[in-house]
C-alpha cells in the first residue's frame, strides 16, 4: 500500500470520527470523540507530508 494512501485513509476516517463527536458535542464524551478524531486528521495529514525512504 502506498504511503499517501494510508495517509488518507487515516485522514478520512478521522474525518468520520470528528464528524460523530461534532454531533454529539454537548457531552463531554463526544467532546473527546471530536478531538481524536481531529488528531487523526492532522496525523493523516502528516504521514502524507511525510518523504518516503527509498531502498
Amino acid at each position: 500500500m502506498k504511503s499517501t494512501t494510508t495517509g488518507w485513509i487515516v485522514t478520512s476516517l478521522g474525518a468520520v470520527v470528528s464528524g460523530v463527536g461534532a454531533t454529539m458535542r454537548r457531552s463531554r464524551l463526544g467532546t473527546g470523540i471530536l478531538g481524536f478524531g481531529l488528531a487523526h486528521v492532522v496525523l493523516g495529514v502528516l504521514d502524507m507530508l511525510r518523504p518516503t525512504a527509498s531502498k
